[in-house]
């Protein structure tokens, strides 16, 4: 049971454990607090007003106190996709896509259909972004070089083709490398590129200045995360609000969440029997995987599909369309100054 529930939710063992802890808390507390309310207001079961305030609790007060209950557990972000589904089935919230998201929903019966429709619409958002991102520069754009720090936990490959893009781009520079694994493969890219790099260490990250400080005297304008495994602090956003973005090896909100990266997402998808996987990349708030939507890409799961033919697939989604999108939004960012 448990094996089909992790399978079912996406989620490790201890994310598991986690999750029946505030279900099971929760439905206690409801249980109490629908006894304390009845007995303080003197409702007996004969009443209706027994009734409607025990529906109301049941119905009402068992989702609020479900996302209350999560957070000291760290299972917001799974429980607040929860109750979105619920609320979409009740239709007290629209089910339409984010207007901000490039999505792709093209389906096909055929698989050969399918493939043609979704690489034509990847291509068609890579052509717009590709055509907003080497408008001429205005004036005020060569004013100001916007300093890039891209933070990576591994051998850096999405890394190298933002530098590559960037390398002669005049507005955009690639100015440092952050990364939390001494002697992980994106310090040695670095090296080669000449491009400076800072090691973290996790207590100052999370319980510090989150390196703000040496990011401001680097002059870094804007944080591309690119394979960076550690969650970003309150205080790192904080310092870049809406200026931190993240590339997700899933389609959003699936698949994300603690734990989910790399080979673990891929093997959950295939699992899963999901007939289509991407990319999704998002800005970065609070939670894991759980910013505002920027862009998707798709692409098809074959019927013979393995977490390693998947990865390449993805990889190639990645280093097409990442270097345009984060171009894309910084010019973006530079038309609302």
């Amino acid at each position: 049971m448990f094996q089909r529930l992790k399978q079912k939710w996406n989620v490790n063992g201890t994310q598991l454990f986690l999750i029946l802890c505030v279900f099971a808390i929760t439905g206690t507390t409801t249980a109490w607090l629908t006894r304390q309310v009845t007995h303080w207001l003197q409702l007996d079961a004969s009443s209706f007003w027994y009734w409607a305030i025990k529906i109301f609790i049941l119905l009402i007060g068992y989702q609020v106190l479900i996302l209350l209950i999560s957070i000291p557990f760290g299972q917001f972000n799974f429980f607040w996709k929860y109750e979105k589904k619920i609320l979409k089935r009740m239709k007290l919230i629209p089910s339409t896509n984010n207007p901000h998201v490039d999505n792709i929903n093209m389906h096909s019966s055929q698989t050969g259909n399918r493939q043609s429709a979704i690489a034509s619409q990847q291509a068609e958002t890579a052509q717009n972004a590709l055509a907003a991102a080497t408008q001429p520069l205005t004036k005020n754009d060569k004013q100001q070089t916007v300093n890039v720090a891209i933070f990576a936990s591994g051998t850096g490959t999405n890394a190298q083709k933002l530098i590559d893009h960037f390398r002669h781009h005049q507005q955009i520079k690639i100015a440092l490398i952050v990364c939390n694994k001494p002697g992980a493969g994106v310090l040695t890219i670095a090296q080669k590129e000449n491009i400076p790099s800072l090691i973290i260490e996790k207590e100052k990250f999370f319980r510090g200045n989150a390196y703000v400080d040496e990011l401001k005297q680097h002059n870094i304008n804007f944080i591309v995360l690119g394979g960076f495994l550690w969650k970003v602090p309150v205080l790192l956003i904080q310092a870049f609000p809406q200026r931190i973005i993240n590339i997700h090896p899933a389609l959003l909100p699936n698949y994300g969440g603690k734990g989910m990266y790399g080979r673990f997402v891929h093997e959950a998808v295939i699992t899963a029997k999901e007939k289509e996987s991407g990319i999704s990349i998002h800005y970065v708030d609070e939670l894991y995987d759980h910013g505002q939507l920027i862009f998707q890409a798709r692409c098809v799961i074959e019927a013979d599909e393995t977490a390693d033919s998947l990865a390449q697939k993805i990889h190639s989604l990645e280093h097409e369309h990442y270097p345009l999108i984060v171009e894309k939004v910084i010019r973006e960012l530079q038309n609302r100054r």
